[in-house]
């Protein structure tokens, strides 16, 4: 994907690990498949995501949740001359995790004019359990430089 951030019509910002902020790449999320109605990848977890105690840190959760509703949203809408910002994160931790590839899987619940619902679930690749899931509420706004 390449970096543009145009009209109707432009492509999504890349969305590498190369090309994220300092914050989103920590989170090591590698999107492996984006459209507007699903957006897939994994994570690496590691001691780099880990609390004080030895467990992934809820909040690369989190990170990961938002990220993958947004990229997936943003691309529903992008031919509108929009991207799509969240308004709310409801991310539910179910199991923990110290070490191993996490797969993440992104798709809306539901996708109106203004609003979208996403569900994101992240499941151990070793054997399919989820580790996470949330709900990510997004609002559809213009791009920078759209007319209103």
């Amino acid at each position: 994907m390449s970096a543009g951030a145009g009209g109707p019509g432009s492509a999504l910002p890349s969305v590498d690990l190369s090309a994220a902020s300092r914050f989103v790449a920590a989170s090591g999320f590698v999107v492996t498949e984006v459209s507007g109605t699903r957006v897939a990848g994994h994570v690496d977890m590691g001691p780099d995501q880990h609390t004080p105690w030895g467990v992934v840190h809820g909040g690369v959760y989190c990170t990961v949740v938002e990220s993958a509703a947004s990229i997936g949203a943003s691309a529903a809408v992008l031919d509108r001359g929009q991207f799509a910002v969240g308004v709310n994160n409801s991310t539910d931790f179910l199991r923990p995790v110290t070490t191993g590839r996490v797969d993440v899987l992104a798709e809306p619940i539901q996708q109106g004019r203004t609003l979208q619902l996403w569900l994101v679930t992240l499941t151990r690749s070793e054997d399919g359990k989820p580790v996470a899931r949330g709900q990510v509420r997004l609002q559809n706004v213009p791009l920078p430089g759209s007319p209103q």
